[in-house]
């Protein structure tokens, strides 16, 4: 069991958070007069109070909110806690969805000290149950239930698409499949071909949003600009092309033209990222082919099933 030390928030973005002694949480939005609030997945941050300790021992003075954290937490290493975890403040529920985040610019804390926490000790989490928090509070960890649904990101690789040339039809269709077996499909990105910006969202989603899986869609052919595969590849720990493998020897039997696929499956941690074909319908054979048997490997990633071999 935590404690709940501090409780921080600023009514502008881009403001030094300032401390409350206790705050209402709204469901599925965030700490109430908090300027970060707001339907998506870093609704509150949290930041351990240890960590913040360790950092005041190397010679900073900062205070509670300088960092930009919302709640300030004593007796968990948060960052090592996995995404889907629960944390019971009072009357609340948060869920954690991120751990750290990305530094686009560096904030005054880093310049004067060449490091900043946040990014990297950081966790975001939603509001999934409401309720008034103070300061003092009991803070009790859930860890995340075994038998929880399997997340799952989509991105499309276009550059009409990205332009607004084209309109996105893979996607969605990824999207609708998914859901329809019972994935919680968490983010959509649509992208334009190439490796530097679909890598780096590669490492984000498997990272820091711990997503169980990554359909890319698109990217995947002969042209110049076609390098799913290689940014795939480039950020995967191991590689599982069997299931590429599997997807390509499926579609020869509706077209040939699937031999020109240099589509490939690969793992980084405990995310299985999929390379899918570019078209809405070369899509949905796949899907239809894949999701039936999917969960299985899923879950052995996950730690929930077990290894089914033959003697």
């Amino acid at each position: 069991m935590g404690t709940l030390l501090g409780i921080c928030i600023s009514e502008k973005r881009g403001t030094k958070k300032g401390e409350v002694e206790e705050a209402v949480l709204k469901e599925n939005w965030g700490i109430e007069g908090d300027a970060h609030a707001g339907d998506w997945h870093r609704q509150v941050s949290l930041l351990s109070f240890e960590k913040i300790e360790d950092f005041r021992a190397r010679g900073a003075r900062v205070d509670f909110g300088a960092f930009g954290e919302n709640l300030i937490v004593e007796g968990f290493d948060l960052r090592r806690l996995p995404v889907g975890t629960r944390f019971h403040i009072g009357e609340a529920v948060l869920e954690l969805t991120q751990i750290g985040k990305e530094c686009h610019s560096h904030c005054e804390i880093y310049k004067t000290m060449g490091d900043c926490i946040m990014p990297r000790e950081g966790v975001f989490t939603e509001v999934v149950k409401g309720g008034r928090i103070r300061r003092g509070d009991a803070v009790d960890v859930e860890p995340p239930a075994p038998d929880r649904p399997f997340t799952a990101a989509v991105i499309t690789l276009s550059d009409k698409g990205a332009k607004g040339e084209r309109e996105d039809k893979s996607g969605p269709k990824i999207c609708e499949l998914a859901r329809e077996a019972g994935y919680e499909v968490k983010e959509t990105l649509l992208l334009s071909d190439g490796t530097e910006p679909l890598k780096s969202q590669l490492i984000r989603l498997a990272d820091q949003r711990q997503m169980d899986v990554i359909f890319t869609t698109g990217g995947t052919g002969f042209s110049e600009r076609d390098l799913t595969p290689e940014a795939t590849t480039a950020v995967c720990d191991r590689m599982a092309n069997g299931i590429a493998d599997a997807i390509r020897n499926y579609s020869m039997t509706i077209t040939p033209r699937a031999m020109f696929s240099r589509a490939v499956s690969g793992i980084r941690g405990k995310t299985l990222i999929i390379n899918l074909p570019g078209s809405p319908k070369a899509v949905e054979e796949a899907l239809e082919f894949l999701l039936p048997h999917l969960e299985h490997g899923l879950g052995i990633l996950r730690g929930t099933a077990g290894e089914c071999g033959r003697k």
